[in-house]
């Protein structure tokens, strides 16, 4: 296999079972809940942290981790990698996800693809999603460049937080949001609010990137 193929399957593997994660602990939350949304969500967060810290320290020295079309466009932007390896690792981190939610739907008996009903919409979601998207690539930029041992705990403890403090639940990357569109369970989604959470998701990505440049120029000033 060579580079390029060993770095895609890396992000395939890790971002398919980032996404049987979402699903599947949503589906056992709710399931162990009995109708309270507050524990399903403690189960769905506590599960998506924790896969988070395990896929980044296993897949990070292989593809860096991305799993997340978001964190590809800004390495993409950053040139840490080409234009190539960008297209080619977003169109397997939406493949991916796909897989993912059909994967956690098989292991809980329920049909491998649905069309999500879950109304995520309105200014607050799409806020939301600005600042988890924010946060999370800030997280990344600034923690790989001064704290490149502690990164996976530094994604996981930032994702863990974001699904609390946010209104969406921090969706955070374009590929999980698709693929989330594609199941009725708790983590799901409709398909006519995923081009907005995108558009957010985006932006904030964006703008970390640009306060992360400002901080690495202001260090070299004062260097």
């Amino acid at each position: 296999m060579s580079a390029l193929g060993r770095r895609l399957f890396a992000e395939f593997l890790g971002t398919a079972l980032l996404l049987a994660t979402v699903v599947g602990s949503g589906i056992m939350g709710v399931a162990l809940s009995g109708g309270n949304d507050g524990i399903a969500l403690l189960a769905n967060a506590s599960a998506t942290a924790g896969v988070l810290y395990v896929l980044i320290e296993l897949f990070g020295p292989v593809s860096g981790a991305h799993f997340n079309p978001a964190v590809t466009v800004a390495m993409r932007i950053r040139r840490e990698v080409d234009t190539r390896t960008a297209l080619a690792y977003v169109a397997v981190q939406v493949l991916a996800a796909i897989v993912g939610v059909a994967i956690a739907h098989a292991m809980f008996g329920q049909a491998l693809l649905q069309s999500g009903t879950h109304a995520r919409t309105g200014a607050s979601q799409w806020l939301s999603e600005g600042v988890a998207t924010f946060g999370l690539l800030l997280t990344i930029l600034l923690g790989a460049r001064h704290r490149p041992a502690a990164l996976p705990a530094l994604v996981a403890a930032w994702i863990f937080a974001a699904y609390w403090f946010t209104a969406s639940t921090s969706f955070a990357n374009p590929a999980v949001t698709f693929a989330r569109a594609l199941t009725q369970t708790f983590a799901g989604i409709r398909m006519a609010d995923v081009p907005a959470f995108v558009v957010a998701q985006v932006a904030g990505a964006m703008v970390a990137v640009v306060v992360a440049s400002l901080f690495n120029d202001l260090e070299a000033h004062m260097a």
